[in-house]
C-alpha cells in the first residue's frame, strides 16, 4: 500500500508562500487590472504590449498543454512504471491522483496569487516548479518518491494553470475573447488525448521516464519567452494574504476521502479503516467550509462568487463531465494493454483519433459560441457524450479497435472538445475581470476534483465487478465487464449534466447588438443573469 507523504509538499507550499511575500514587500511594477475593466475593454487593448497577441496566446497555451498533458501522459506508462516501481494496479492510480489532488487543492491559491502578485511573476514561478518536479519524477526510484514528487508537481501546476487563463482574459476582449478561449480549450483538451499518444511512443521507444522529461524543453522555452515578452499585470485590489490553511484543509479532506474509497478494494465499507479515513476526510472538508465562511479574513473561496448563476452551473457541469472523461483515458489504457494486448506504442496511437476529435470539437464550439450562446453547445455535447459512452460500454474482450472502439471513442472525445470552451466562457462571463484568476481557479478545481473522485469511485466499481466475474469467466472477460460498467455509469452522469445545463441563462456567451450600434459586439461582460 502506498503511503502519502505530505511533509515535503507542505514544505514546498511554505517556501512558495514565503518567496511570494518577500516579493510583495518590494515594489510591484506593471499594469493593473481592476473591476472597472469590465466596463472598458480598452483598458486592456490600449496598453503598449511587448509582444503580438499570437505570442501571448502561445505562452498561455503551451503552459496549459503541459499541465493537462501530465495528467494523461502517465496513463499509458503506468503498466511498465508499476513493474519498475512495484505498484499494484490499484495503487498505480495514486501516480495520477497525487498530482490531481494537490493540483485541485492548491489551484484556488494559485488563482489568488495570480490576482495579487501578477500574471507574469506567478506564471514564471509555476513553470519553474513544474519543470523541476518533472525532472524529479523522471529520476524517481521508488513508489513513495514518485508519489511525493507528483504531489509537488501538482502544486506547480496549480500555480501555473490559473495564470494561463488570466493572461487570456486580461489580454483579449470583444469578439477575440471567445476565439482565444477556444484555442486555449482546444489545446487543453488535446493535451488529454495527445498525452496517451506521446506516453505510448516515449514508453515504447525510450523509457517511461521520458513521459516526465518531455516537459523540460517545453518549460524552458515557455519560461524564457514569458520572461522576455510577457508584460506584468495584477489586480490592484487583491490582498497580500494567501489562505494556505484553506488549501491544506481542502486538499487533506479530498485526499482522505479518496483514500477511503480506494481502500474499499481491500477493506469493507464498514471496516474501521475505511470509516476512519472517510470520517477524517469529511471532517477536514467541513472544517474547510467553516474556515472559509467564518474565520478566514481573506478566504480562498469567497462563497459570494457563487451568486453568479453561470459560474455555478458551469462548475457543476465541469465537475460531472470532467470526471467521466478523465476516467475514460485511464480505463481505455488498461483495456488496450491488459485485454487487447497492445504494446505502449500501439496503445498510444489508439488515442490519436481522440486528440483530433477534441481539436475539431473545440474549434467548432469556439466558432459557434458567439452566435448560439453557451447552453445549446453544452446540451449537444452532453447528448453526444452519453451516446458515445453507451456505445463504448458494449465492448468485449475480442473486439477490434476499428469496428467497436474507434467511432464511439471519437464521439466521446468530440463531445469533450465541444464542451470545454462553452464551460470556460460561462464560468468567466458572470464575474469581473478582476476576479479572473479566482474564477479560472474554481473552474479548474471543479474539473480536477471531479476527475479524482470519479477515478477513485469508478476504479473501485470496476474492481468489484472484476472480482465478482472472474470466478465464472476469464480474466479478460472479467476486466472488460468492469470497464463496461464504468462506461455505463459515465453515460448516466452525462445525462445528469444535460439536465443541469438548463439552469444556465439562455443568452450566456451570445453576442448581442444594441439599437444605437447595429454592428455586433460582445458585451464586456456577457449578458447573464446572476440570481
Amino acid at each position: 500500500m502506498v503511503k502519502m507523504n505530505w511533509a515535503t509538499m507542505s514544505s514546498s507550499v511554505t517556501d512558495f508562500t514565503r518567496s511570494m511575500k518577500l516579493e510583495a514587500s518590494r515594489e510591484i511594477t506593471g499594469d493593473y487590472y481592476t473591476r472597472t475593466m469590465s466596463d472598458s475593454p480598452l483598458d486592456v487593448a490600449s496598453t503598449n504590449r511587448h509582444a503580438p497577441d499570437w505570442l501571448i496566446l502561445s505562452i498561455a497555451c503551451i503552459a496549459q498543454f503541459m499541465v493537462v498533458l501530465d495528467v494523461s501522459i502517465v496513463n499509458v506508462a503506468l503498466p511498465r512504471m508499476g513493474h519498475d516501481l512495484n505498484f499494484t494496479q490499484s495503487s498505480a492510480q495514486w501516480v495520477v491522483n497525487a498530482y490531481v489532488l494537490t493540483f485541485a487543492g492548491f489551484l484556488l491559491l494559485g488563482g489568488r496569487a495570480c490576482d495579487f502578485f501578477g500574471r507574469r511573476r506567478v506564471y514564471i514561478t509555476g513553470i519553474i516548479l513544474f519543470t523541476l518536479a518533472s525532472i524529479g519524477a523522471g529520476v524517481a526510484q521508488t513508489g513513495t518518491q514518485m508519489i511525493t514528487i507528483r504531489a509537488i508537481q501538482g502544486i506547480g501546476g496549480a500555480i501555473l494553470s490559473p495564470a494561463t487563463l488570466t493572461i487570456i482574459v486580461t489580454t483579449f476582449h470583444g469578439p477575440r475573447l471567445p476565439k482565444a478561449i477556444g484555442a486555449w480549450s482546444a489545446v487543453a483538451g488535446a493535451g488529454g488525448a495527445v498525452g496517451g499518444l506521446l506516453g505510448g511512443i516515449l514508453t515504447g521507444w525510450a523509457s517511461w521516464r521520458w513521459v516526465f522529461f518531455i516537459n523540460v524543453p517545453f518549460g524552458i522555452v515557455a519560461g524564457t519567452v514569458a520572461a522576455m515578452y510577457l508584460r506584468e499585470m495584477r489586480n490592484r485590489g487583491a490582498t497580500t494574504k494567501l489562505d494556505v490553511t484553506g488549501s491544506v484543509l481542502v486538499t487533506g479532506g479530498l485526499a482522505s476521502a479518496i483514500y477511503a474509497v480506494v481502500n474499499t478494494t481491500t477493506h469493507a465499507w464498514t471496516s474501521s479503516t475505511t470509516l476512519g479515513w472517510l470520517f477524517l476526510g469529511l471532517a477536514l472538508l467541513a472544517a474547510f467550509i467553516f474556515w472559509e465562511a467564518k474565520v478566514a479574513s481573506h478566504p480562498l473561496v469567497p462563497f459570494s462568487i457563487f451568486r453568479s448563476r453561470p459560474l455555478t452551473v458551469a462548475n457543476l457541469m465541469m465537475f460531472l463531465i470532467g470526471g467521466t472523461f478523465f476516467a475514460m483515458w485511464y480505463f481505455l489504457t488498461y483495456y488496450f494493454q491488459g485485454v487487447l494486448g497492445y504494446g505502449p506504442v500501439k496503445a498510444g496511437f489508439a488515442f490519436f483519433p481522440m486528440a483530433v476529435a477534441i481539436i475539431i470539437g473545440a474549434q467548432i464550439s469556439s466558432r459557434l459560441l458567439s452566435r448560439t450562446g453557451v447552453r445549446p453547445l453544452l446540451q449537444i455535447g452532453a447528448v453526444l457524450g452519453t451516446l458515445g459512452f453507451l456505445w463504448i460500454s458494449l465492448i468485449k474482450p475480442n473486439d477490434s479497435y476499428a469496428g467497436h472502439i474507434l467511432v464511439p471513442s471519437f464521439i466521446c472525445a468530440f463531445a469533450m472538445g465541444l464542451l470545454f470552451a462553452p464551460l470556460a466562457t460561462a464560468a468567466t462571463s458572470g464575474v469581473d475581470r478582476a476576479d479572473a484568476g479566482l474564477a479560472s481557479g474554481i473552474l479548474n478545481t471543479a474539473r480536477q476534483v471531479g476527475g479524482s473522485l470519479a477515478l477513485a469511485i469508478l476504479a473501485t466499481i470496476a474492481t468489484d465487478v472484476f472480482n465478482h466475474d472472474r470466478v465464472s469467466g476469464s480474466l479478460a472477460a472479467a476486466y472488460t465487464s468492469g470497464y463496461d460498467r464504468v462506461f455505463q455509469i459515465s453515460a448516466c452522469v452525462t445525462v445528469v449534466a444535460f439536465f443541469v445545463s438548463f439552469a444556465l441563462p439562455r443568452n450566456t456567451g451570445r453576442i448581442v447588438t444594441t439599437p444605437a450600434d447595429p454592428s455586433p459586439e460582445v458585451s464586456p461582460t456577457y449578458p447573464v443573469e446572476t440570481t
